[in-house]
């Protein structure tokens, strides 16, 4: 799914207008419809609805849900600000519309406001304004939107709270934003709702389909996208009748140091249950009783003498390698890590300590193959990208990184981003809180180091390991809850997240 601009946005409004074809008012009433039917399937019609209106077109919605919810027995008090005395047509059609049937309590604004009471019962609507908004909030309408963030109700925006920006908010004043419970947006998520920092400000959010489509062309390009279950459906490979572990890839995992062999078998764990022909596991002798014992199915190839990664050695025979989970950043530990990248001709995905290494050694980036997948939490991308003001300039400096080493960074988190060489975002959508647990990281590389060893591209092994993981993690957190969800249930419900994806198939 695109993630337009607003720029895009207004652009694929009018491109609808003109080609379905529809009216503005029309094209009006059918979101306004589809606010309205999602609206009153959660709260009944003795929910007293206060409509907070601007003059503009995001207005001109709040006043058509404001009828339409009349019209189902809501009672329902409109505040319309009309500060310029200049209203858009469709807003002053809406209004003309919401008059003629004298159900609702309309106050039109000018000058001064008198706040309304707001109490828990009220629901609150936000229809101040819209995706056009470029510039912060002042003056009146920030002492508005202060106010209702001030009152106990439940506010619910009509596509984006107001004064909030769909793309960069850095230099927002985000005391002026809405802090909507709710967040009901037309036909295009908005690339301001993936990031932590605003969602105190879009509540829980959803898409409404109002029926636009646009063209493939270059006026509709966008970097970002949100990763759907059919094209993960369509990346999964089928695997062939007379496969077997040596066809379907032999993948090295770099894993664990003394008191760390769990990173090690998590990732050990997940990269046999995603599929993977064979294992090797590369790690200090002293884990490989645990190991064992943890995972007979898994080939150790051990070092003596040692607590810690220190040997480098020939990866050749190896179809990917995974380095990282556990391995810690000591110097000797460092020095292995860059000569094995050296030595290794097969793909690579780089976790954990593997990226402390890199944050500490910033110049050995230069060194990492084309194509290599980096997969850092927040902390750790902070160490490759330096301190950002918030999410969007992270995401902006990721990209240049991304682009400038053609390499792909997965930002991990709520909404895991990936980044590829191109440039390009995709967005993923699976996963949930419970997933916030030690070893939850170690998991996605063993799923993506699986995918790497069977053939997939860095690209298509980034999508379907990240969609893939948070998908088990939703299943497990279903299946147990969030507060209980461990590392290991995203392991045991690999299987089912697996079955889930092929019931898609085309």
């Amino acid at each position: 799914m695109k993630i337009l601009s607003a720029a895009q946005i207004k652009k694929a409004d009018s491109y609808a207008i003109e080609e379905e074809p529809i009216s503005s008012i029309d094209l009006m009433e059918r979101a306004s419809a589809a606010f309205t039917y999602k609206f009153t399937s959660m709260w009944k019609n003795d929910t007293p609805v206060k409509v907070f209106a601007g003059s503009g077109n995001n207005g001109g919605d709040a006043l058509a849900v404001a009828r339409l919810l009349c019209n189902m027995g809501y009672k329902v008090d409109v505040f319309l600000f009309n500060t310029n005395g200049k209203l858009s047509l469709d807003c002053s059609a809406n209004l003309e519309r919401l008059r003629n049937q004298n159900i609702a309590e309309i106050t039109e604004i000018t000058t001064s406001f008198n706040p309304p009471p707001l109490t828990a019962e009220d629901v609150v609507i936000d229809g101040l304004f819209g995706t056009g908004i470029s510039r912060p909030l002042t003056g009146g309408f920030a002492s508005v939107v202060k106010y209702i963030n001030s009152q106990p109700s439940t506010v619910v925006s009509i596509d984006v709270p107001s004064g909030l920006m769909c793309e960069d908010n850095t230099y927002n004043v985000m005391s002026h934003v809405i802090k909507a419970d709710y967040t009901f947006t037309f036909q295009y998520p908005k690339l301001a709702f993936f990031f932590a920092e605003n969602a105190c400000h879009t509540g829980e959010w959803d898409v409404l389909d109002i029926g636009i489509k646009i063209p493939d062309s270059e006026d509709f390009h966008t970097c970002y996208n949100l990763t759907e279950e059919g094209l993960i459906s369509t990346m999964l490979k089928t695997r062939p009748k007379f496969a077997h572990k040596g066809t379907m890839g032999h993948a090295l995992l770099i894993a664990g140091q003394k008191n760390m062999a769990g990173a090690a078998i998590l990732a050990a764990k997940a990269c046999l249950r995603a599929g993977v022909g064979k294992l090797t596991l590369h790690t200090p002798e002293i884990n490989a009783q645990p190991i064992l014992a943890a995972l007979p199915e898994t080939v150790l190839h051990t070092e003596n003498k040692t607590e810690h990664f220190s040997n480098p050695f020939d990866a050749t025979p190896f179809d990917a390698m995974g380095i990282g989970p556990g391995i810690g950043t000591d110097e000797r530990t460092a020095q292995a890590f860059i000569e094995q990248i050296r030595l290794t001709t097969s793909p690579i995905i780089i976790d954990a300590d593997a990226i402390n290494i890199l944050s500490r050694h910033i110049g050995w980036i230069q060194q990492l193959p084309q194509n290599s997948i980096l997969t850092p939490h927040k902390k750790e991308l902070a160490g490759l990208i330096g301190a950002t003001r918030n999410s969007y300039e992270e995401l902006q400096k990721t990209r240049e990184l991304a682009m400038r080493q053609h390499i792909y960074i997965l930002i991990k988190g709520a909404f895991s981003i990936i980044v590829t060489p191109e440039g390009h975002c995709h967005i993923n959508p699976t996963g949930n809180p419970g997933m916030a647990t030690a070893g939850s990281g170690d998991v996605l590389t063993g799923i993506i180091l699986s995918l790497l060893a069977q053939g997939y591209t860095s690209e298509a092994a980034s999508l379907t390991g990240a969609y893939l993981h948070g998908l088990a993690g939703d299943i497990a957190a279903e299946a147990l809850c969030e507060e209980s969800l461990i590392a290991s249930d995203i392991i045991n419900h690999l299987h089912s997240a697996f079955k889930k994806i092929k019931l898609a198939k085309p």
